[in-house]
């Protein structure tokens, strides 16, 4: 990874001033932070947190960031569900930067779920180049999205924007029962 510190980016609204310190603490040591509170914009929320963290989803970051400070960071963001209790408390999304970007959106209602999901982020790692290699995907994603499954207990491609035509224009296609379907 880069010596020159890049910038990882905390958009929070709910969020107390401890647990955000205790995050920022926690990429302090590797990146420069730009914190910015926001507005609540997700009606059904009391408490928002995005991580923009500016390094490509890879075994290399985990190893770099190190899997204990990894850790801790889960930690820290499933005690902030416990103390919000059951129901659309808190939504959670952390984004790597990369060749596609890769985004994970947490808002289970249920603790447990919630917890599973957090805990469960690094293993895809492992999986990530085989979900891209998938011929039933669409071609060249710029940005895949990645939402929870309770019953199956994995986290699942749910979105993928792609670029085509000379202008970069993103098609955006979700993923539905009959496979992947461009949305208009």
């Amino acid at each position: 990874m880069s010596e020159e510190p890049q910038t990882v980016c905390l958009k929070y609204y709910g969020i107390s001033p401890w647990e955000i310190e205790v995050i920022y603490d926690l990429f302090n040591g590797k990146f420069r932070i730009i914190q910015e509170e926001t507005e609540q914009n997700k009606e059904n929320f009391v408490s928002a947190l995005t991580i923009d963290i500016p390094l490509p989803f890879s075994e290399e970051f985990f190893k770099w960031f190190e899997f204990k400070v990894w850790g801790k960071v889960k930690s820290i963001i499933k005690e902030m569900k416990r103390r919000r209790g059951k129901g659309n408390a808190i939504v959670v999304e952390i984004f790597f930067a990369g060749k596609p970007n890769v985004r994970f959106v947490t808002d289970l209602n249920e603790n447990h779920d919630f917890n599973d999901a957090v805990e469960k982020i690094d293993f895809v790692v492992e999986l990530f180049p085989y979900h891209l290699n998938d011929s039933n995907i669409p071609n060249d994603p710029i940005e895949v999205l990645y939402k929870y499954d309770i019953e199956s207990g994995k986290w699942k491609l749910n979105q993928i924007w792609t670029s085509f035509g000379s202008s970069m224009e993103q098609k955006k296609f979700i993923f539905t029962k009959k496979g992947w379907n461009p949305v208009t």
